[in-house]
């Protein structure tokens, strides 16, 4: 848990430049995709927490009376002081830009550094309070102990340690694994569902769709907890509300498709995004991958597994963007290249794709990022089958990155040797370097190697070696299974460790420097920034450890931290963490022992991870990942309260607004770019502009669901053990009901 200090930095996404290169159509394109991707980011409430619905609409109310910048005329009615003010500004510009009140990145809870007597004081003063006087107080009443509460749902996971809004309160770990097996025997992908467990025992799966199937997806028996078997049925209809309005705004982006490819990729996504159907979502991908080099690049849907504490249902996540030409440039040089560059990584030609899908590459700047966080760099789409057999794409988010890596202040480098000053200079230049490897080569790299429902196999069974033990190949993915579902809970993390390994291994190629413009000395020093630079990550991954759980927050900065350990176990001064008088800790990197000593250690460590992935060898990668490199031992651990003293909170963004604008005279209505400052005041006011209504249909989606998601010890006559039961509905997607017990 933490409170955002009032000073934190906020940072404005910049896009002016990009988007006045658009003609008019390209512009009403785009604004139609980011009305579809902020419409569908509502979800992303949902899958945060019990009260974040709530809390998004206590805020938007909130601000939606008052027309001054500042709101200073809320702040006069309110009555508090500057610090509390400012505390209540920072709480909810840091909940906007999260959408919810988890981290984006961490998952550990916000919680609001002012007391819940000056928090309900503002409510009361606003000018929607007089309107809407009752709603406020139900909804002030609901989420008053919770927004505060510390335990035990301060982070997003399976209970007692955690909660998550992918499920019901009384879905167990053990739950969602019997639930899965189902899904995978029957070709269901869980990426767009909900979990919920009835009081018989049984199970009802929910996927997100506009209309409500009108019978079941899929139905049968599971393994249950106690034994024997439990009913179980998949169900269309989750958030049809907000899905509609999805599909509708696609519906309109279609009238203004830059070409036939877009308009059959938007028709897919509607049809998903209608029925729930995960193949039509795949079929819109594979269309988008064929859309090469366009104006306007977007993509939306359930993309992302990482807050899903199982690791297999996705966050909504849509975004519109325009293409950076002249950036471009050097990603298709690097794509170019990259047929000569997969040889060099270290895995045999069999573990390698059949083919290199040359994949779009660019570099956007993004107009609106409807989600909970917004990447640098992407790699999508995420299904396994057409990565592998028919291509994907990558993007860097080239505004993000320009945004995100402040030098103001830099913890734990040594200024007496030059590693801070040179850090600042070249960091921007260096993880550019990386995230284009990482992207392209490293999640665009390795083969899985599978069995298909006919009984054959994507590879040589019996001539295929398994480099780590010299023998034939002796597992795979069976029909069904995917990366996700094989590797529940900590794929993500590894998948990230895999693409960071591989940028650091490829970054030391003076042709991969070149293409970025690096010659010389000059690449040289991005090469070493970039090590000093993922070393530097791996002890500030530290503050992402919960020792009381063992646990991790963050899957980018578990794999940092795993590499670090990698790093430091390569012994021969590599790598040393000193203790610093005035620093407190110093990280340092003997950059004369890179070639000789840190990429040796990094093929191996990339080898054994890239095997057993390739060979869906599940236990041997969680006793290496999660058993061995992702334990933090006792000396790293005592460095831990170093880097929390020393930790500063990553900025808030402010991203623009698209509006449609009346034109000029008696001319035809105009899309505008609406820009706001970078203050905590500007990320409130353009989720103003954003959302500008109180949502009555987001209201009644939390009120349908809100016994069944909310935390145990929030349950009548259950205690903050978790002890105890109580009898809740379940929203069937057809209107029924059926009755839970936690």
């Amino acid at each position: 848990m933490s409170s955002y200090p009032n000073d934190i930095s906020v940072s404005r996404l910049d896009a002016g430049q990009a988007f006045d290169g658009l003609s008019a159509n390209e512009k009403l394109y785009a604004l139609h995709i980011a009305t579809a991707s902020w419409e569908g980011a509502k979800i992303c409430l949902f899958q945060c927490s019990y009260e974040a619905p709530v809390i998004f609409t206590l805020l938007q109310l909130t601000f939606s009376g008052e027309k001054d910048g500042g709101f200073e005329s809320l702040k006069a009615a309110a009555g508090v002081g500057e610090e509390e003010w400012r505390a209540f500004l920072t709480f909810a510009a840091a909940f906007l830009a999260n959408m919810g009140n988890m981290k984006s990145f961490g998952d550990s809870k916000i919680i609001p550094a002012i007391s819940a007597e000056a928090f309900h004081q503002i409510l009361t003063a606003a000018t929607a309070y007089s309107s809407h006087k009752a709603l406020i107080e139900e909804l002030w009443e609901t989420v008053r102990e919770v927004l505060y509460s510390t335990a035990p749902v301060k982070e997003l996971g399976f209970p007692p340690s955690g909660s998550s809004s992918y499920y019901s309160a009384n879905v167990s770990k053990d739950d969602a694994a019997a639930v899965q097996t189902f899904l995978d025997e029957r070709g269901i992908s869980a990426y767009n569902t909900r979990l919920f467990k009835e009081v018989e025992g049984g199970y009802l799966v929910r996927q997100a769709a506009a209309e409500a199937s009108p019978s079941p997806v899929a139905e049968g028996t599971v393994g249950g907890d106690g034994g024997g078997q439990a009913p179980i049925k998949v169900v269309a209809g989750d958030f049809a509300p907000l899905m509609g309005r999805v599909a509708a705004a696609l519906e309109r982006a279609k009238a203004h498709a830059a070409s036939p490819l877009q308009e059959r990729m938007l028709t897919h996504y509607c049809q998903s995004f209608r029925t729930g159907s995960i193949e039509a979502h795949k079929d819109g991908s594979r269309v988008w991958v064929q859309d090469k080099g366009p104006a306007v690049e977007s993509y939306i849907g359930f993309i992302e597994s990482y807050r899903d504490p199982f690791g297999v249902r996705a966050e909504w996540e849509g975004f519109v963007a325009v293409v950076n030409r002249s950036m471009s440039e050097k990603f298709a040089d690097l794509v170019q290249a990259a047929e000569s560059l997969l040889p060099l990584l270290p895995w045999p030609p069999s573990f390698e794709k059949d083919a290199f899908l040359r994949p779009d590459f660019t570099s956007l700047d993004v107009l609106a990022f409807g989600s909970s966080g917004i990447p640098a760099g992407i790699n999508i789409p995420n299904y396994d089958d057409i990565r592998q057999d028919e291509g994907f794409k990558n993007v860097s988010l080239g505004n993000v990155l320009a945004a995100s890596l402040s030098t103001k202040t830099v913890n734990f480098l040594r200024s007496d040797n030059g590693d801070e000053a040179l850090f600042k200079a070249l960091v921007k230049e260096a993880f550019e370097v990386q995230v284009g490897i990482h992207e392209l080569l490293g999640h665009g790299s390795g083969k899985l190697f599978c069995q298909h429902k006919d009984g054959s196999f994507n590879f040589e069974r019996e001539s295929t070696l398994d480099p780590l033990t010299d023998r034939p190949v002796a597992s795979f993915y069976k029909p069904g299974e995917s990366w996700d579902s094989r590797f529940p809970g900590f794929g993500s993390s590894y998948e990230e460790c895999r693409a960071e390994l591989v940028g650091i291994f490829l970054c030391v190629q003076p042709r991969v420097l070149s293409i970025f413009g690096h010659e010389g000395d000059k690449a040289q020093d991005i090469l070493y920034v970039n090590w000093l630079n993922m070393v530097r990550a791996g002890l500030l991954a530290l503050e992402f450890y919960r020792p009381e759980t063992g646990s991790w927050g963050q899957a980018h900065m578990q794999a940092r931290f795993c590499i670090l350990r990698v790093l430091l176990e390569a012994g021969k001064g590599l790598v040393t963490l000193a203790p610093d008088e005035e620093k407190g800790l110093t990280v340092s990197l003997d950059r004369t022992k890179i070639l000789e000593v840190g990429v040796p250690a990094v093929a191996d460590f990339l080898r054994r991870i890239q095997v057993y992935k390739s060979t869906a060898d599940v236990e041997q990668a969680r006793a290496m990942y999660v058993d061995s490199y992702s334990q933090v031992p006792a000396h790293l651990l005592a460095m831990r309260q170093v880097v929390l003293a020393k930790k500063k909170e990553r900025p808030l963004f402010v991203q623009p607004h698209l509006e449609l604008a009346p034109g000029e005279g008696a001319g035809e209505p105009e899309v505008r770019l609406r820009e706001f400052p970078a203050t905590v005041e500007g990320v409130i006011q353009s989720f103003q502009a954003r959302f500008p209504a109180l949502d009555e249909d987001m209201l009644r989606l939390w009120r349908a669901d809100r016994d069944v998601v909310a935390p145990l010890y929030l349950r009548e006559g259950i205690d903050g053990s978790g002890a105890g039961s109580k009898r809740c509905k379940v929203q069937n997607g057809d209107g029924g009901a059926a009755v839970a017990t936690a």
